[in-house]
């Protein structure tokens, strides 16, 4: 029985969780499967896609810093993927083409939602960065139909020209400028934590009994979700089960079965707390 081959394709890519959790999924579903993880940089991208797919690859996972390259790759793309202008899931369909999607949004909504029972309807949402990140999840979580959503970001033209490209359906703005009430959940979606650090934001930003989520993941808590606890949050989560939730939807969409991502998600946590 012929093997399907998937992968995950970035710079750095040796970190990757990504392939543990499909071979987890794959194992929960019956799928015959193999799933690799490879560095690709931006150079090589376009040449490293067409080699997979030309020898029978079936789909990919693009990461840092290769989604909006794999946006310009595909030959069609969801509306998602548009809204995003990225993509994170490539898929070869039945006539050949190549079918771009991005799960990252869903992804996110998914965790907040369904694992930790958070109500996004009517809220306060702010997210932190207006970079690539945050392009992705913003129509998800508008979907949602919270009270208001602000975009804060350090270039505060960044900010409005992403909110006048989603036709003013949010407000942008400059850290400097979070004079508001407080909000009810707070996103991080900048790279700050990648480096142990914190975007420039004042300390009466989150409402009581307030949540605060950072997009990033990594061993030990991030920094993001450190000033989370420090400010009482009810809940101060990273990123892993924002993780595992894109990879089901990317394994949906090739497969066709949806895999239970809570065993998962056990799994992963208890690994980095030994």
């Amino acid at each position: 029985m012929t093997t399907d081959k998937y992968a995950v394709f970035g710079s750095p890519i040796n970190h990757s969780k990504s392939p543990k959790i499909h071979q987890l999924f794959a194992k929960q579903t019956g799928q015959n499967l193999e799933y690799t993880a490879q560095e690709v940089n931006a150079e090589s991208f376009a040449k490293s896609v067409t080699d997979f797919f030309v020898q029978g690859g079936k789909g990919l996972n693009c990461t840092v810093p290769l989604k909006e390259l794999a946006w310009q790759f595909a030959n069609e793309k969801t509306n998602r993927a548009n809204s995003a202008k990225a993509v994170n899931t490539l898929i070869k369909q039945a006539d050949g083409l190549i079918l771009g999607d991005n799960t990252d949004g869903v992804g996110l909504v998914r965790d907040l939602t369904l694992n930790h029972e958070i109500e996004l309807r009517g809220k306060r949402i702010l997210i932190l960065g207006a970079g690539g990140a945050t392009r992705g999840i913003i129509s998800p979580l508008l979907d949602e139909k919270p009270e208001c959503l602000i975009v804060a970001n350090r270039t505060v033209e960044k900010a409005w020209e992403l909110a006048i490209e989603f036709n003013h359906s949010f407000s942008g703005c400059g850290f400097d400028d979070l004079h508001e009430e407080p909000f009810d959940l707070i996103l991080n979606a900048t790279s700050a934590s990648l480096s142990g650090e914190l975007p420039p934001i004042s300390q009466h930003l989150l409402a009581k009994n307030g949540i605060c989520y950072d997009l990033a993941y990594g061993n030990e808590p991030t920094a993001f979700v450190q000033w989370g606890k420090a400010q009482n949050a009810r809940q101060s989560l990273d990123g892993l089960g924002m993780l595992v939730e894109q990879a089901a939807e990317a394994f949906f969409l090739w497969r066709g079965v949806r895999p239970e991502t809570k065993a998962v998600i056990e799994l992963l946590n208890s690994a980095r707390q030994n």
